[in-house]
């Protein structure tokens, strides 16, 4: 008996159907569908019906193809990013302008905790450094000369650290990858 409400099997054409809705070509809804350019192209040139995971997705996205702009991570207009991370999972892109201070944010997490400003959508700058912070000891840590001789940076600034560390914290699984 069935448990789910999906059909089993798609056929070639209705994925490459799917496909060209979203405005894809092979190669970026390989990259969607975390598969290879290879992988579509089967798919979409098979003779006979395509069953496995993509069925799914398919089924998902005839009735929610907002789904793959709502993944989509934007272009980067910054000289800095900041992805925060839960273990695997993207939460948060954060873009930063250093120079004009300001900061610009997509939520990919609609878990609350997960978000690294919560329920903040448009976090200031001064809002942007107090996270930065929270991701790095503090600065009236017992012995802070030894860690940050450890670490080798000559003073306390979060982004060093983080830098050096990921910006893990002993007790959680949350990190933050760095792109300049």
């Amino acid at each position: 008996m069935r448990q789910y409400a999906l059909e089993e099997k798609v056929t070639s054409e209705e994925i490459r159907q799917c496909r060209k809705r979203l405005g894809l070509t092979q190669e970026d809804f390989a990259r969607f569908a975390n598969v290879s350019k290879k992988t579509v192209e089967r798919w979409e040139y098979s003779k006979s019906p395509v069953t496995g995971p993509i069925v799914t997705l398919i089924n998902i996205l005839r009735d929610r193809p907002q789904i793959e702009e709502e993944k989509k991570i934007p272009k980067r207009r910054t000289s800095l990013r900041l992805s925060y991370m839960f273990r695997d999972e993207l939460c948060t892109v954060i873009d930063v302008d250093e120079i004009n201070r300001s900061v610009e944010i997509v939520n990919y997490s609609r878990h609350l905790l997960k978000r690294a400003f919560g329920k903040i959508e448009k976090p200031s700058y001064q809002q942007y450094e107090e996270f930065l912070e929270s991701r790095c000891f503090p600065p009236t840590r017992d012995k802070m000369k030894l860690v940050l001789r450890e670490y080798d940076i000559p003073f306390y600034d979060p982004m060093m650290i983080i830098e050096k560390t990921e910006g893990r914290m002993a007790e959680d699984d949350f990190w933050i990858r760095i792109e300049r």
